[in-house]
């Protein structure tokens, strides 16, 4: 795997949530510096061995909004 993709969202209580697309891993947290620290931790525990981790991990935002009409 070069490439792991986590697809970060607003919790509705505060924060932000990340979810990798493929593993099973999350991870959460305040701000997005906390969250870039907290996926790269998550990413290393989830990955014992060098060589099986990903060589980019991308974090893809979304945000939904919605409108009263």
């Amino acid at each position: 795997m070069t490439e792991l993709l986590f697809v970060v969202e607003e919790d509705v209580e505060g924060g932000l949530t990340a979810k990798a697309v493929g593993p099973s891993i999350f991870t959460e947290a305040d701000t997005v510096d906390q969250l870039r620290d907290n996926v790269r931790d998550a990413v290393l525990c989830h990955f014992d061995k060098p060589e099986d981790r990903p060589r980019i991990v991308r974090l893809h935002f979304t945000r939904d909004e919605v409108l009263a009409l």
